[in-house]
């Protein structure tokens, strides 16, 4: 296995991981995907990182930086982590993750800030054997816009 950064021509692989992974969080697809992931590299608003089994694409990580204020200096919100149904229970995901905290570690972040859906409380475990901690400074609120 193999990982590395999502660059344009890799959008192609990393599409159908990523329908499938809103397909199961989201319920929906559609296709707008194409063109989100090509906007993100492009612009550079998001690392993905792609792990691969010789030419298959067998999962990704995304990464959206954001800013501290406090620190002045980046964290890393992890969005994404999905590998596919086939090669699961292989160690795909802590691979992927590893590589999120060498790439933030290598660019001198702060942190990776992680939300954990109510509905997978199985990955509040999984999260905290890769040294993840509860934010002991804040509770995070949304303001969700209508349209």
């Amino acid at each position: 296995m193999t990982i590395r950064q999502a660059a344009l021509p890799d959008v192609d692989a990393l599409v159908p991981l990523f329908d499938a992974y809103r397909t199961f969080f989201a319920g929906e697809t559609d296709l707008r995907t194409t063109a989100f992931l090509t906007d993100r590299i492009t612009i550079g608003e998001a690392v993905f990182l792609l792990s691969f089994d010789g030419d298959t694409a067998t999962g990704f990580i995304t990464l959206y930086p954001l800013y501290s204020s406090w620190y002045a200096t980046t964290i890393w919100f992890l969005s994404d982590l999905y590998v596919r149904e086939d090669h699961r229970n292989k160690k795909i995901g802590r691979e992927l993750v590893a590589a999120a905290q060498n790439h933030a570690r290598e660019l001198g972040s702060r942190s990776i800030m992680v939300e954990i859906p109510h509905r997978e409380p199985h990955l509040v475990k999984f999260y905290e054997s890769l040294q993840f901690e509860r934010d002991k400074d804040f509770n995070l609120y949304r303001y969700y816009l209508k349209s």
